[in-house]
């Protein structure tokens, strides 16, 4: 009896991890990319969408580095995402807004995702291809998340049409946290009302505020927000 319930567990977590299975999706866009749609997507309608951009560390050509930290890594671990799909595209040589963007459209295009809720995240370059994608693109872009980065003061004032969470360890040896009080500070002398926060993170250094992407607050807050159509 017990031999009988260890194999029956064993095949319900082999059945839950294929249909949960993230996807490699390969030459479709100028970035390839990973793709993981929740088991219950199809039943919940038109999901959001989560893109998520990685630092330096895990540019290349091999996808499953992708996997080494962020969104994904998250799930991987363990953390209970958004009933949301996640798209984590990856780049060799630092991240073009327009290469993004096409990511996202053929998401929307093949897939039942909501055009209204895109949001996108990213630590380190992330951070900084995070902002430039929302500076770029505010009409596109419900919410954004920039983790340790940082960003171009030309695109301050179309940040300020974008509900942006900025965030930064005050130890950060790699990437100084005056890179994202630079972006901040410009986008309040745009708008002093745009909704951008900034928020430093007491002895945090480059590597530790991986972890805010293992805690639910910046999904919760990036879900509050619909782009109107």
């Amino acid at each position: 009896m017990f031999r009988l319930l260890v194999f029956l567990f064993i095949t319900f977590q082999i059945f839950v991890s294929k249909a949960e299975e993230t996807l490699p999706i390969k030459n479709k866009t100028n970035y390839n990319f990973l793709l993981h749609i929740p088991e219950n997507g199809k039943a919940t309608g038109k999901l959001p969408v989560i893109v998520f951009l990685h630092g330096k560390s895990l540019s290349g050509t091999n996808l499953e580095k992708v996997k080494k930290y962020g969104v994904l890594y998250a799930k991987n671990r363990g953390h209970q995402l958004p009933n949301a799909i996640v798209v984590a595209p990856q780049t060799n040589k630092g991240w073009n807004p327009d290469h993004v963007m096409e990511v996202i459209d053929y998401v929307l295009d093949n897939y039942d995702a909501d055009p209204s809720r895109v949001y996108v995240c990213g630590m380190s370059m992330g951070g900084y291809g995070t902002m430039h994608v929302a500076g770029k693109y505010p009409d596109r872009i419900a919410a954004a998340v920039a983790i340790c980065g940082g960003g171009n003061v030309n695109d301050a004032c179309n940040l300020t049409k974008v509900p942006m969470w900025i965030q930064h360890g005050s130890a950060d040896r790699a990437v100084s946290a005056s890179e994202s009080k630079k972006i901040f500070n410009a986008i309040k002398k745009c708008n002093k009302d745009a909704d951008a926060t900034l928020t430093i993170i007491r002895g945090g250094t480059h590597g530790s505020v991986e972890k805010l992407f293992h805690q639910d607050a910046i999904y919760d807050w990036m879900m509050k927000y619909k782009k109107n159509q």
